[in-house]
C-alpha cells in the first residue's frame, strides 16, 4: 500500500508535465493560399463605428520639431557704442 501511493506522488508532476505541453504547443503560422488579399499591410485597419462605444475626445495640439541636441544659443543684444572723441 505504501508502495502505491510513493508511486502516485512521483508520477503526480509528469502527468501535470505532459498536461503542460500539451496545452502549450508551438503557435501556428499562418497559412497563405494563392488568392488571398493582404488586408494588413502594417496599417491600420480601420472598423465600423460601434454605436455603443465610449466617445473619445483626441487634443489637437499642434506638432513642432524636435530640438537638436547641443549648446543652446543666446540671443546677442546689440550695443550703442558712444562715438569716438
Amino acid at each position: 500500500m505504501m508502495i502505491q501511493s510513493r508511486t502516485r506522488l512521483a508520477l503526480l508532476p509528469l502527468a501535470a508535465a505532459f498536461a503542460l505541453a500539451a496545452c502549450g504547443g508551438e503557435p501556428e503560422e499562418p497559412t497563405l493560399e494563392a488568392g488571398m488579399d493582404d488586408t494588413g499591410g502594417g496599417e491600420l485597419i480601420v472598423t465600423e463605428e460601434d454605436t455603443a462605444a465610449v466617445p473619445v475626445e483626441l487634443p489637437e495640439t499642434p506638432m513642432t520639431p524636435v530640438p537638436v541636441p547641443g549648446p543652446v544659443p543666446t540671443p546677442v543684444e546689440e550695443v550703442e557704442t558712444p562715438p569716438a572723441q
